[in-house]
């Protein structure tokens, strides 16, 4: 039995629906029948790497292998890269995950990626959290 796109794309739009509704298993179920059926969708390994990422505890290892394997098939998503960013992060891969987040921001140059713009502010609260502990701990005690 053939599958179309167009029934490829319903299930990805199911999965991530039922993913944003927080119906995490069911969302599984879904990205990984996407899978089965066509085993060359991004859509799938993104969709298993962004609920391994949000399920409690996160699954930091099958978020970073669904997301690595969705970024080698759509190398030019800055939300992918934002997302292995983020788990990278979580999983304290500090310049794996520093080279994550310049990829989505340089892939996203207009600042209309939602991924990319999460990107860049996780920089800058970086950032700003380094500048201030550097702060902290030049400044002599207070008596």
């Amino acid at each position: 039995m053939l599958v179309t796109q167009e029934q490829l794309d319903a299930m990805a739009s199911m999965g991530y629906k039922l993913y944003t509704e927080g119906k995490l298993d069911e969302a599984t179920k879904i990205f990984e029948g996407l899978l089965v059926v066509a085993s060359d969708s991004y859509y799938g390994y993104a969709g298993l790497g962004a609920v391994a990422l949000v399920k409690d505890p996160p699954d930091l290892d099958g978020a970073i292998a669904n997301l690595t394997m969705a970024v080698e098939m759509k190398p030019d998503s800055p939300t992918l890269h934002a997302n292995l960013g983020e788990a990278l992060l979580r999983n304290r891969q500090i310049s794996e995950s520093a080279a994550e987040f310049k990829l989505a921001i340089e892939l996203d140059p207009e600042k209309k990626d939602a991924g990319a713009n999460r990107a860049r502010a996780i920089i800058e609260g970086i950032t700003v959290a380094i500048g201030e502990l550097k702060r902290m701990t030049a400044e002599p005690p207070q008596a």
